[in-house]
């Protein structure tokens, strides 16, 4: 398939020191490298778009914890890890 791209002249520049470093055989190779690029990030951002739907349909359902519920859980956590150091210390 043959396409017509216009590119700015610094996208244009870019794609040709890229050529020319030896970092693509042509101009299009070097477009199709970048479009592949940002076929996969944008799967990636559906896909992370998608887990962050998930959780906050399981937050909904199951529940949530709060930042302040997380810390003091760390807190306690920490404070019996540090009593049992004492204890073994002595």
């Amino acid at each position: 398939m043959t396409l017509k791209v216009e590119l700015s002249p610094d996208l244009e520049r870019f794609v040709e020191q890229s050529v020319a470093a030896g970092r693509f055989a042509n101009t299009s190779e070097a477009v199709s490298f970048g479009l592949r690029l940002l076929r996969d990030q944008d799967a990636r951002k559906e896909a992370f778009m998608a887990m962050l739907h998930e959780a906050e349909a399981e937050a909904e359902r199951d529940g949530y914890f709060t930042a302040e519920q997380v810390m003091a859980e760390l807190d306690a956590f920490i404070d019996a890890v540090e009593a049992e150091k004492t204890a073994a210390a002595e």
